[in-house]
């Protein structure tokens, strides 16, 4: 029941967004500052994140949030489930764009929203569009606005993360931004363990030390990967021992 439930109140919300999706349209980015267009725009999405992950009754614990850097920075997070996404949109203090997959612009009226956020789609089977994409990514970080991605390129549906892929991480290197490491947990047990049925579950959310700037500069992409994924399982490792 919670899971049809859950589906209704997401097809509804997002409808009732529309009229505010249509003032963000009409908002523009240069005649304001990156704080104030980022507080008018991700209001309401920020608020559907947080109320779409209340109705699958499950609990948010944060942890780590004196760690955000002032000004921009790339997030950089392991991906357990389809909820990592409203876990952040609803609970993640900063606003923020996500680097997607390409599949997620054919969804109406989440595409627009994703754009006016300053969300980017990334198609990794087209070489030349994926340049594009992390162009808009740096161009974005430089502007102050701060980006999250996925290095597993895809969910883990668990505990136990993939290896992180190291490309994405010259975003930081190339905008001369620190790196966030943010490790979740949890968001599986909503979904993916129960059969996509949606169930209740405690979710842990942990802001790691950031990867300063210097350091981003004098590690090689690799060695700033498997660091801030040593970081992550370090949260991780401490949630299970709680």
């Amino acid at each position: 029941m919670r899971t049809i439930w859950s589906l209704i109140y997401g097809v509804i919300y997002v409808l009732y967004t529309v009229p505010f999706l249509k003032k963000a349209r009409k908002l523009e980015s240069t005649q304001l500052t990156r704080k104030e267009y980022n507080q008018k725009v991700h209001r309401i999405p920020k608020r559907f994140g947080r109320q779409f992950f209340k109705q699958s009754g499950s609990k948010m614990i944060i942890k780590g949030e004196a760690n955000i850097p002032d000004g921009p920075y790339l997030i950089v997070g392991n991906h357990q489930s389809y909820y990592d996404i409203f876990a952040y949109l609803g609970y993640f203090k900063d606003p923020f764009g996500f680097i997607s997959k390409i599949e997620v612009s054919k969804i109406p009226i989440v595409r627009p929203w994703m754009k006016v956020m300053d969300c980017l789609f990334l198609d990794r089977e087209d070489r030349r569009q994926s340049v594009k994409t992390f162009k808009n990514g740096i161009q974005l970080l430089e502007g102050g606005h701060p980006i999250a991605i996925f290095p597993e390129g895809t969910r883990s549906l668990g505990r136990e993360m993939l290896s992180f892929q190291s490309g994405s991480f010259n975003l930081a290197r190339k905008a001369k931004v620190p790196v966030l490491p943010v490790m979740i947990d949890g968001t599986h047990k909503i979904l993916e363990d129960n059969h996509n049925r949606i169930k209740k579950a405690t979710v842990y959310m942990t802001i790691c030390d950031p990867i300063s700037v210097d350091e981003v500069e004098q590690m090689s992409l690799d060695e700033l990967a498997e660091e801030t994924q040593r970081r992550i399982q370090e949260a991780l490792d401490d949630v299970k021992v709680r």
